[in-house]
């Protein structure tokens, strides 16, 4: 493979209409890189999740320098690798696969892509009491992050608090004995009087999941609010917040720094996150203008 041509692409369940291929191959053209990122998408292919390890293992015969991986192989993708990153081995997740000579070795770039976005989107708010809505793999990701950051006491809330419990148990552990606290749904109108920031990080917001995903009084204009959805870049609780006069993050910024981070990993060259954050502004509002037409739809 000729040193300025880069194969790469993304296994996961039903990404046909992801963003990632345009916003990697965009941003390749930019570093001069001839870059084409192609699809494994189980549903498509009608293929189980735990194929993961046999489309691996076709993305490496095709010569690729790696793929994104996504939900839901985020986890079952981690015992057909060689070696783990320190970040991915202690978050428990891998959304990066860097092919290097005979070993295929897992990253995590969710968390570092979140990390980024808050350093460049919300520098200097407080970050004394965080709470966290979601503890699936993007909360678990935002977690790690956010007590990388320096957050002094996390309280991740869940739906299932068994599950909110476990994550916190679990980064407790590795960042230290009360930096971390699990419970319910229940617990957030209690929580958020006290807190400085909200970070959102279920699906509620997504153009498929519409709605806010906590009553709009709940938010005050001290309260800082960071998104993980990113389709639409606008979400309800975005819209909400910035009306009750607090500081805001979209998704957006998760979803270049990862990408971004992932891009370097690939091809040893740095991408620029600004440029990228308008390359994906461009391909969402596109998006957003075919589905408006009627003509497509917005996933």
């Amino acid at each position: 493979m000729s040193e300025d041509r880069l194969l790469t692409g993304l296994i996961g369940a039903g990404i046909g209409p992801s963003l990632s291929p345009a916003l990697h191959e965009r941003e390749a053209r930019e570093l001069g890189l001839d870059c084409t990122y192609a699809r494994f998408d189980l549903d498509e292919l009608d293929l189980p999740a735990e194929a993961v390890g046999d489309l691996l293992a076709r993305a490496r015969a095709e010569g690729r320098a790696g793929v994104n991986v996504t939900h839901p192989c985020k986890q079952l993708v981690i015992p057909h690798l060689d070696a783990l990153s320190p970040d991915a081995a202690a978050i428990g997740a891998v959304n990066t696969v860097v092919f290097t000579g005979d070993r295929a070795v897992g990253h995590n770039t969710d968390w570092s892509g979140f990390r980024d976005g808050v350093l460049a989107g919300l520098p200097g708010v407080p970050l004394d009491d965080v709470v966290l809505l979601g503890a699936g793999g993007a909360g678990a990701a935002a977690a790690h992050a956010l007590l990388s950051l320096g957050v002094g006491s996390l309280a991740v809330l869940d739906v299932d608090p068994a599950r909110a419990t476990r994550l916190a148990d679990a980064l407790a552990a590795r960042f230290g004995a009360g930096r971390a606290r699990g419970g319910a749904v229940a617990e957030l109108g209690h929580r958020l009087a006290a807190a400085d920031g909200l970070v959102h990080a279920t699906p509620v917001g997504m153009a498929e999941h519409p709605g806010l995903p906590l009553p709009a009084a709940m938010l005050r204009p001290e309260l800082w609010v960071a998104e993980i959805v990113y389709r639409p870049l606008e979400t309800p609780l975005l819209r909400a917040a910035r009306a009750r006069g607090c500081r805001t993050l979209d998704g957006g910024r998760m979803a270049v720094h990862q990408a971004a981070e992932a891009l370097r990993l690939f091809s040893g060259r740095t991408p620029d996150p600004v440029r990228m954050l308008r390359h994906l502004a461009e391909l969402v509002g596109a998006e957003s203008a075919v589905a408006e037409g009627g003509t497509g739809r917005v996933a």
